[in-house]
């Protein structure tokens, strides 16, 4: 089997704990529009579900990223039958405040990535490079990855499309099956990358349960340097 020569890296929920952050930020951002109500104990998982199809519209180029934001936070209010701000670009800046409060690396980020010497390191991500790069510098991690790569900086197209894989490697100066991608997302960062060539380590936290045959699975990143060593 050929060598692997370099490793990508998923962000959010791999490197970075979005999740967490995602979710005390919206909650915090009703809380302190609407103290005491009712349904707050809801606003994180109402915000999560919202987060697919609408970064989805952006990445399909229906709209501006700003657009989905204003878009998901007004879904947001209507479904928590609270008033759409009449400023809601205003409105969305003060929950990214809040959000960046909140970021952090997962635990086990660093320590995996000091101990990959020897391999190209990159990040392969869906989010916009900015703010994706901005969070590699917040949480300490710049100086462990090289280039965040997205789709915005790949012709427009993002995980799972098999020409963002393919302009990832090639963005490395390697064809893919010289390449690893780990990440948390099964058709992102598993099943997706396997129709190029590219192999693939899936980042299960939540433990759901076996991978796809064929697929090796991890549940901690300090799983996977001896993984990769043999």
């Amino acid at each position: 089997m050929t060598r692997i020569k370099a490793i990508l890296f998923d962000l959010d929920g791999t490197l970075f704990d979005h999740r967490g952050a995602a979710d005390a930020a919206v909650t915090a951002w009703v809380a302190r529009r609407f103290p005491g109500h009712p349904r707050l104990g809801e606003a994180a998982a109402i915000w999560a579900a919202l987060e697919a199809p609408y970064l989805a519209m952006w990445q399909e180029g229906r709209c501006s990223v700003q657009e989905q934001r204003r878009l998901r936070l007004a879904a947001l209010c209507d479904e928590l039958a609270l008033p759409v701000p009449g400023d809601l670009d205003a409105a969305y800046d003060a929950f990214a405040a809040l959000y960046r409060e909140h970021w952090a690396a997962f635990p086990d980020a660093a320590g995996a990535l000091a101990e990959l010497g020897g391999y190209t390191i990159g990040v392969l991500t869906n989010g916009t490079l900015p703010m994706q790069e901005a969070k590699v510098r917040a949480i300490g991690l710049a100086g462990l990855v090289g280039p965040v790569l997205t789709g915005e900086v790949l012709g427009g197209h993002f995980k799972p499309a098999p020409a963002c894989y393919t302009g990832a490697a090639a963005a490395l100066g390697l064809p893919p099956h010289e390449v690893l991608l780990v990440g948390d997302d099964l058709d992102n960062d598993v099943t997706g990358p396997a129709v190029t060539g590219m192999r693939s380590i899936w980042l299960d936290r939540l433990t759901a349960g076996p991978p796809p045959d064929g697929f090796p699975r991890i549940t901690s990143l300090a799983e996977l340097p001896p993984l990769v060593a043999r």
